[in-house]
């Protein structure tokens, strides 16, 4: 490696190494802020808070990884123009194609990194992640509790005016409401004056003992006119357990390593072993389901009789009705309108179930090609930030920053876009995970030819030129005469 280059890559890696360990710094704060709810106010100590950091950390690097390479990029090159670096380089006949070219294989090989990354540790800790957060009721269960507030805990709404205890199981002052499963409100209260939270986490029950309470439950009269009495039933207890179901909130375990079924969690091969799954499950559901219908609407394949098959009845008039007489009628259509809203109804659910079958495989299509994405952005945003850094020829933190902040903002707006309408199959999943990439590469090809060929950013003459001439026309200039 020659001196040049070690220069440059020195001076772009203390750049980037600072760009990206604030970026990542500002985003884990977004990221304690987004999930602020699940961890105030639920006695989580400190090894559970960094368990919970460490899980979220590997999320952030697809959006600090290519802001930091471009911001570095534009401050480096902005830098070496502004000092005069470039113009001593291009006088000793270094080409800025040159000067980039060792930049540019410790980009690629970066690229390849992030791939790496994007395939193997991010599933990881994605899955982490998710049922970590799933699992926080279970492992210790009073943070699933706050103190005088109404906690969603199951099918139940629990109230404690105070907790104690080594872990805070135990409990004083307790109001529980059990949800309704028509959802007409809580039906069902339950008062105690202490308990105790009792959990295994090897077991999805967690069991409340509650002691010395009473329980409600309003009835509800057959007789309209009896319900304004509001009745209600009460018993009181010395001793209640209450059980609690919280496998929908935490269906695996914290440490276990079964692969859970979600596509931000899988890799390569993962993703496409389940995306030849999901394609075959689709198409046998439309073969299943078209027989079906077909079979409902008594609809052949093969209606094409054969003078064999021909009927030898004599010909049916055209009004089929006429046959029959009206009651016979009248019952006729309500059997075939009846029939009509039924099959209206199963197409329509069935479409619906296909949809949401097809916007799963879009997903899944989607988190396939995220992981290329990611190492071809590294690459892009290098080649928009170098030769712009080049082109304005300003360091530092100040016009930089806005820069990069504007393409970075329009990067992630298009992928997002791009993204939401692939899965809603209005686009092709590869053009919506590749539409950012697409826009911005004329950009990125763009900046490179003219930093190359030293043209600036805008050339001003190209909009100043004709505008002066239209003020001339406009405003002649006027002509006096000597005294």
């Amino acid at each position: 490696m020659k001196i040049l280059d070690k220069y440059l890559l020195k001076t772009f890696l203390i750049t980037f190494a600072t760009v990206f360990v604030i970026l990542f710094f500002i985003f884990i704060l977004q990221t304690v802020w987004l999930f602020i709810a699940e961890l105030a106010g639920k006695d989580l100590d400190f090894a559970l808070v960094i368990k919970f950091l460490l899980f979220s950390m590997p999320r952030i690097i697809p959006l600090v990884l290519p802001l930091s390479i471009l911001l570095a990029s534009i401050m480096s090159f902005g830098n070496l123009a502004e000092n005069y670096e470039f113009a001593a380089m291009k006088s000793s006949g270094i080409s800025l194609q040159r000067a980039m070219r060792g930049l540019t294989v410790f980009i690629l090989l970066l690229s390849v990194v992030a791939f790496f990354f994007a395939n193997n540790v991010i599933p990881f800790a994605e899955y982490k992640f998710i049922n970590f957060r799933k699992n926080i009721a279970q492992v210790k269960p009073a943070m699933a509790i706050t103190e005088g507030q109404f906690s969603d805990v199951g099918f139940y709404n629990i109230k404690v005016n105070k907790k104690s205890g080594k872990d805070g199981n135990t409990l004083t002052g307790i109001t529980i409401h059990k949800k309704s499963n028509v959802g007409d409100g809580s039906k069902t209260v339950i008062k105690a004056k202490d308990g105790e939270l009792i959990s295994s986490e090897k077991s999805s029950i967690l069991q409340l003992v509650l002691n010395d309470g009473n329980y409600y439950e309003d009835l509800i009269p057959k007789k309209y006119e009896d319900r304004n009495k509001l009745p209600f039933a009460k018993s009181s207890f010395k001793r209640y357990t209450l059980n609690i179901d919280l496998s929908q909130l935490n269906k695996v375990d914290v440490d276990d390593n079964n692969i859970a079924n979600t596509n931000t969690m899988l890799t390569l091969n993962e993703l496409s072993y389940t995306l030849d799954s999901l394609h075959k499950n689709f198409k046998a559901e439309i073969v299943s389901y078209s027989e079906n219908i077909n079979q409902r609407t008594g609809i052949i394949k093969n209606n094409i009789y054969t003078e064999k098959a021909k009927p030898k009845s004599k010909k049916l008039p055209d009004n089929i009705l006429s046959l029959y007489a009206n009651d016979q009628k009248s019952e006729i259509l309500k059997i075939a309108s009846s029939n009509v809203v039924s099959t209206n109804y199963s197409i329509d659910t069935t479409r619906v179930n296909l949809e949401n079958k097809q916007k799963n495989i879009n997903n899944h299509l989607l988190a396939f090609y995220d992981k290329f994405v990611i190492a071809y952005a590294c690459l892009m945003m290098f080649f928009i930030g170098a030769p712009l850094g080049a082109i304005i020829r300003k360091g530092g933190l100040g016009l930089p920053i806005i820069f990069a902040v504007l393409i970075f903002i329009s990067f992630h707006f298009i992928n997002t876009f791009g993204k939401r309408i692939a899965q809603e199959d209005g686009l092709s999943p590869f053009l919506g995970a590749w539409m950012s990439s697409f826009i911005l590469t004329p950009l990125a090809l763009l900046l490179t030819y003219r930093a190359t060929n030293d043209i600036g950013l805008i050339n001003m003459d190209v909009i100043l030129t004709p505008l002066q001439k239209l003020f001339k026309k406009l405003l002649p200039a006027k002509k006096y005469k000597n005294g």
